[in-house]
């Protein structure tokens, strides 16, 4: 299985040099056949350049500069887009994914599982470093959406998870254009029927440059919450008259 690890880069010439070479070094040392597709999302440092260089050495790395409307989800929707592998795996830019865990998550689709979800909180693995006012709003947003789906997991709206290739042309569209396709893409797959299995998985505050992610976006989650929801209650009415 080859697989497609996207990464979504604004503004981090500081940490994505070391986030490929992570990458690249867990993947190859496990034998795993994969792409790394970095979708510059119009950054206005060095960002697009590092990541040109990497491509210059290993082809397997390839650079797609994205322009304006800017966001994540526009972001990731386009490194979707651009895949080339029989699966996709979402890793941040800032190196605050283990890639050890990239190398489970391959493994796990390969064993036939159709998604695979990492949580921060599952047990068994670490957080460091989580900002103390964001992992309250993390811990009751998750809560709430754990309440509403019912679907076991607690760390919906974390963006470090892996699809196969038909599980995203499944869920399209995608129409999340920030953080919130964080939980659009999970949440669509599970009320599809997508098998899906949790993992946990560690998680470090980066250490160089500004987080992108805003509370202002909470209004675009709902959205979204809402969204699935209807869907969720027209296919489950469906099945019952069928």
């Amino acid at each position: 299985m080859k697989l497609s690890v996207i990464v979504p880069a604004r503004d981090e010439a500081l940490n994505v040099a070391g986030t490929l070479a992570g990458i690249r070094i867990a993947l190859d040392a496990a034998g795993a056949d994969f792409e790394i597709v970095v979708v510059d999302d119009g950054s206005r440092d060095a960002t697009a350049a590092i990541v040109q260089n990497a491509q210059d050495r290993d082809r397997r790395v390839r650079l797609v500069v994205r322009s304006a409307p800017h966001g994540f989800g526009y972001a990731v929707r386009t490194g979707l887009d651009a895949a080339r592998g029989d699966a996709s795996a979402i890793v941040m830019a800032d190196a605050s994914e283990e890639p050890s865990d990239l190398v489970r998550y391959h493994a796990l689709l390969d064993d036939g599982w159709d998604c695979v979800f990492g949580s921060r909180f599952a047990g068994g693995r670490r957080v460091t470093a989580y900002p103390p006012s964001r992992l309250v709003l993390n811990r009751l947003a998750n809560g709430l959406i754990r309440a509403i789906f019912r679907h076991g997991l607690d760390d919906t709206t974390n963006a470090f998870k892996a699809y196969r290739r038909e599980v995203i042309e499944g869920v399209r569209p995608l129409t999340s254009g920030g953080f919130e396709l964080t939980a659009e893409l999970p949440l669509k797959a599970i009320a599809r029927g997508y098998s899906f299995t949790i993992t946990p998985v560690s998680w470090t505050g980066r250490s160089s440059g500004t987080s992108k992610f805003s509370i202002a976006a909470a209004g675009s989650y709902a959205r979204i919450l809402a969204s699935v929801a209807r869907e969720r209650r027209r296919l489950a009415a469906g099945a019952t008259r069928a």
